[in-house]
């Protein structure tokens, strides 16, 4: 490292751990009392804390997280926004849920004060949770991507988000039309997609509430924009797998549905992923989509159990991706998250280590999003996006704590007991944030 002086807003001092490369077995790096130093929104430098202190000198303000875990900021693959105020809500499963609860909860978007009162909280919420890029559902309503992009905007946040398209199978009041739901999508498209850290995502909420001609304008949008990204539902429901037969006879399986409309690729974000067939799996494979796994959701709306080891020994392996899918999912949380992924996994036979679940929280996610040039490691040039961690947050994590061994025990310690109570800090583009956009939070 050169001894040249540094220029510096901000010295973040503590453990420091970050992931070298696309998957877990490419390494870690942990500093023990290291820094990083921000600059601008983005991480100048990263080393030891006495030569980072070194080069920018006194003057510099420096948070003190020693013993403490920096990350960087976690990334939630799949979510919607509109759905804050239906978890928990009980239904027999996914198609009954979106019917009783979430349909007539996305109704009340169609009132701009009130997505954006829906906005605020959710990003807020994100940001006590250590999340700091999400990819996430709006509803049909313009006035909802509006709202999100604006809030999200006004905190810095890197997020991906996306008006829903529905033009059948819905109530009226949440249905456009092919036509509307492709201009009202390309007009927000060119407003938000890359202005400052907001990107866009093409959003077909599934095939059952897509006709061909919205789905085809789906694709026309994913030609015109081909940086967008594209989200959608793939296989969460064994009701909704039969339904999409009926709706698309001609179609050899439900991933065929979208790759007939040009939707699969590498910018693909799938959730849930559950009851494949092997044609599914293959187009999954060959398109390089990814596959997000939404365990929580899975579990509490009795869809099934994801399984990722067959995903992982494909030829070629299907990406994959973790997601709270909040308001199915029952947590913002992705410390729960991890831990209800690691148990599914458990019981389908796959080890799941604790370095892994960290991976995919932070680099890995961001891989699938894209987004690895830009967030997920500690590395200069990276935007500064980070969570400061605390193993000891509670009383019954403290006092396990006393008998851990080593780094992975810790992360370990970390997914099974942690929650909103161990994020210390959350720092969006270097500035701590924490949930408050009122200003610079903490001492």
């Amino acid at each position: 490292m050169t001894d040249e002086p540094l220029t510096a807003d901000r010295v973040v001092r503590g453990r420091i751990l970050t992931f070298d490369g696309p998957a877990v077995e490419d390494g870690h790096r942990l500093l023990q009392d290291g820094a990083i130093a921000v600059s601008r929104g983005l991480i100048a430098a990263v080393g030891e804390a006495s030569a980072i202190l070194a080069r920018t000198g006194a003057g510099v303000p420096v948070d003190d997280h020693r013993g403490r875990l920096v990350l960087p900021g976690l990334v939630d693959t799949h979510i919607h926004y509109p759905q804050t105020r239906v978890i928990a809500a009980a239904a027999a499963g996914v198609l009954e849920w979106l019917h009783r609860y979430t349909f007539v909860e996305e109704q009340r978007f169609f009132d701009p004060g009130h997505a954006e009162r829906v906005a605020e909280f959710f990003l807020d919420e994100l940001l006590r949770q250590g999340t700091t890029t999400a990819a996430v559902y709006c509803t049909v309503h313009p006035a909802s991507v509006e709202a999100f992009f604006t809030a999200s905007e006004r905190r810095g946040t890197r997020m991906i988000a996306g008006k829903v398209m529905m033009d059948r199978n819905a109530p009226e009041a949440l249905t456009d039309t092919a036509d509307a739901g492709y201009h009202d999508s390309r007009a927000l498209l060119t407003k938000w997609h890359g202005r400052g850290r907001q990107l866009y995502a093409i959003t077909p909420r599934f095939a059952i509430t897509s006709t061909p001609a919205q789905l085809e304008a789906c694709g026309a949008l994913a030609r015109e924009f081909p940086s967008a990204r594209i989200q959608t539902h793939l296989c969460e429901n064994r009701d909704e797998i039969a339904l999409v037969k009926q709706l698309y006879p001609s179609a050899l399986s439900y991933a065929d549905v979208y790759r007939r409309f040009g939707l699969l690729g590498e910018r693909t974000i799938l959730g849930h992923c559950i009851h494949l067939d092997d044609g599914d799996v293959d187009i999954l494979a060959r398109s390089r989509s990814v596959a997000a796994f939404c365990p929580t959701s899975n579990l509490f709306l009795g869809s099934g159990l994801f399984d990722l080891g067959r995903l992982r020994s494909h030829d070629p392996p299907v990406r994959v991706a973790l997601a709270t899918d909040v308001g199915g999912g029952t947590s913002y949380s992705m410390l729960r998250t991890a831990d209800e992924a690691g148990k599914v996994l458990k019981y389908r036979g796959v080890q799941w280590t604790a370095l892994a679940a960290f991976h995919m929280m932070t680099r890995g996610n961001a891989e699938a999003l894209g987004l690895e040039g830009m967030i997920g490691s500690l590395a200069p040039g990276l935007e500064a996006d980070m969570v400061v961690l605390d193993a000891r947050a509670t009383p019954a994590m403290a006092h396990r704590f006393e008998r851990v061994d080593g780094l992975e025990n810790e992360l370990a310690l970390l997914i099974a007991l942690g929650d909103d109570r161990c994020v210390r800090e959350t720092y969006v583009a270097g500035a701590r944030r924490s949930g408050s956009v009122s200003g610079e939070s903490g001492p």
